[in-house]
């Protein structure tokens, strides 16, 4: 991102502690450029890169509450996570990235933008506006919405539904300043814009896709019009007429591999231009796919046709082949893709301490340190991590266990220093007409939608595994970054996806599930959906679960997760408010107290189980 330029002021604050007018409240200064010397066009990359990491931490942290992946046993805040016993401190890094890195600048962005007529950078932010407070909605609940960035260091709370509309009206008036076409002689869009290059097409068709998104989260919601805040299935469709048509509208952020001197300003330390999923998953160990995944990519709904994207998606790591090597895994050479971790059975290896992480050396190969004999098999779980060229000076993609050839891992696609972030694309699109035209009974409709979003994802997928393997020919030696073959994809929408006559309501979400990997939109569905095995195929309650009293009381038997506690900084320092709040929430434990005495629903150690405003029948 060559136009990128570090220009916001002062250091991180915690919203919760100054309003968003005081943080940039600072003296002019040339060699410390302030809010008013600041320019409207310039913060718009900032916010940008803000608001993306944002919403990766939240789509990495929430998938581990719904099948997908997992971590080594014992492994932390993500492999609790995955057993259903959620950590506070997942809550702290969305909200300040989001509140503080982007947030405070966007009404500066809109006003100074408004002021001399540039409709583009107006309605962009307007947009993002909305993208980002339902984004903390979709997270916590009730927020600071009405005064978050306002005079107030204490913001009051809105209601979920206040949120959800001011959002909606947020983003069709930025559509509306999209459409105006901005004056000549102003600053071009394409300068600071490196989510859709300047292209106010693109973004016009990003927000009609995210006014379908939003607008089904409300399934559960009488029917009537979203404007009132109810479940609009012809507003759905209307909108997707004006969202993305082929892979050439997806809203896609390319990451380069590269340790740049322009780093962000608030004290991550990252280039601006790096992969958030890389920075939490590709660079640390144990993450591991899981049993539901592996199938759900092996054998799609018992069809019997391995989906072309397996390859890709599950990591592989270099082995010494022989002759005792275990049945059933596949090799291509000597490169072995992972299992998976099976999650859910009683022989789930989360009963017994497992899985392990495995180690290497030269001697022993891949091994795992443990007298446990049911652990020595963990070996056979591959785990994410990946490396770079540019950004770790490393001599390709590959992540080498103890910097030989020998201990080669391939990561995931999707977590990779370079891996595509996908905003919003025309397989989202597909997959939201399937499931609207299958509830409203036209399923010739919704299968040539649902097949339409299975070939869209692998399409998007395959541009990535051209372009890495054009800028490295030596990686198509890995399976995982070899781009899948016509006949292949052709094959498996032929006779791996089932046909209009044996369509169900499954086959649409799990293959939404498969084609939006990491997406806090796949935990919106599953809450929507109840965490419905029927509706996610080979999803189940983690075994763990059951034999862990925190995670119980956490998330009751018969609940799931549902909401994130609040960030420490909104119970510390805004805790009046948010427990006022309380009082306009079903479910909200009023008598709840923080350990010091203080009265905090928000505090409760169920309060991970209460549904969010859309999640539920209030209306």
């Amino acid at each position: 991102m060559k136009n990128i330029k570090s220009i916001l002021a002062g250091a991180l604050c915690l919203v919760a502690l100054s309003s968003c007018s005081e943080w940039l409240d600072v003296n002019t200064d040339p060699e410390n450029p302030s809010s008013e010397s600041a320019t409207f066009q310039t913060r718009l990359a900032h916010i940008e890169f803000y608001t993306n990491s944002a919403t990766q931490f939240a789509n990495w942290r929430t998938n581990f509450l719904i099948g997908d992946w997992t971590r080594y046993s014992g492994g932390g805040t993500y492999f609790n996570s995955s057993i259903w016993l959620p950590q506070s401190g997942v809550s702290t890094t969305p909200y300040q990235w989001w509140f503080v890195g982007a947030a405070n600048n966007i009404s500066y962005m809109y006003n100074k933008a408004m002021e001399v007529g540039a409709t583009d950078y107006a309605g962009v932010a307007k947009i993002i506006w909305a993208y980002g407070n339902m984004l903390m909605t979709d997270l916590y609940g009730e927020m600071p919405y009405a005064e978050a960035c306002g005079e107030s260091a204490t913001p009051k709370y809105s209601t979920g539904k206040e949120i959800w509309l001011g959002c909606m009206e947020s983003l069709e008036e930025g559509i509306d300043l999209l459409t105006k076409g901005q004056p000549a002689g102003l600053p071009s869009l394409a300068l600071d814009d490196f989510w859709m290059g300047g292209d106010t097409q693109k973004w016009i068709r990003f927000a009609n896709l995210l006014k379908a998104r939003w607008i089904v989260k409300l399934s559960k919601k009488s029917n009537g019009s979203y404007k009132d805040g109810k479940y609009d299935a012809d507003a759905i469709l209307r909108a997707l007429e004006g969202g993305p048509q082929s892979i050439n509208d997806d809203a896609v952020i390319y990451h380069t591999d590269n340790n740049s001197t322009t780093h962000d300003v608030l004290g991550w330390d990252e280039p601006v231009d790096y992969s958030p999923l890389y920075s939490v998953c590709g660079m640390n160990g144990g993450y591991m796919v899981t049993k539901m995944l592996v199938d759900n990519l092996e054998n799609f709904a018992g069809y019997g046709v391995e989906d072309p994207r397996a390859d890709a998606i599950i990591p592989w790591a270099w082995s010494e082949k022989s002759e005792n090597s275990p049945a059933g895994l596949k090799w291509n050479g000597n490169w072995r893709r992972s299992i998976g971790v099976d999650m859910v059975s009683d022989k789930s290896p989360n009963l017994n301490g497992g899985p392990l992480r495995a180690s290497f050396n030269a001697t022993k190969n891949w091994y795992i340190d443990s007298s446990n004999p049911d652990r020595l098999g963990d070996t056979l779980y591959v785990e994410c991590t990946s490396s770079s060229k540019g950004y770790a000076a490393n001599v390709d993609l590959l992540y080498r266990r103890n910097g030989t050839n020998a201990s080669k891992e391939s990561g995931s696609f999707y977590s990779r220093v370079s891996s595509p972030t996908f905003l919003g694309t025309y397989s989202e699109a597909c997959f939201i007409k399937a499931e609207v035209l299958f509830n409203k009974g036209d399923k010739n409709g919704a299968y040539e939608a649902y097949k339409a979003g299975i070939k869209a994802s692998m399409d998007e997928m395959n541009v990535m595994l051209r372009k890495w393997t054009a800028e490295d020919a030596s990686l198509l030696d890995c399976p995982s970054f070899v781009p899948m073959e016509q006949g292949a994809m052709d094959n498996f929408l032929a006779n791996g996806i089932g046909s209009s006559s044996d369509l169900t309501l499954g086959k649409i979400m799990t293959q939404k599930r498969i084609a939006m990997h990491f997406s806090v939109e796949l935990w919106n569905d599953a809450r929507r959906y109840d965490y419905n095995p029927e509706i996610f195929l080979g999803f189940g309650v983690p075994a763990q679960y059951y034999k862990s009293v925190a995670a119980q009381q956490a998330v009751p038997m018969g609940k799931q997760p549902r909401r994130w506690q609040q960030c420490s900084h909104e119970l510390n320092y805004n805790v009046v408010n948010l427990h006022e709040i309380g009082n306009q929430v079903p479910g909200a434990d009023m008598s709840a107290e923080k350990a010091d005495g203080t009265k905090c629903w928000n505090a409760a150690l169920d309060v991970w189980s209460i549904p969010v405003w859309w999640d539920s029948t209030q209306e």
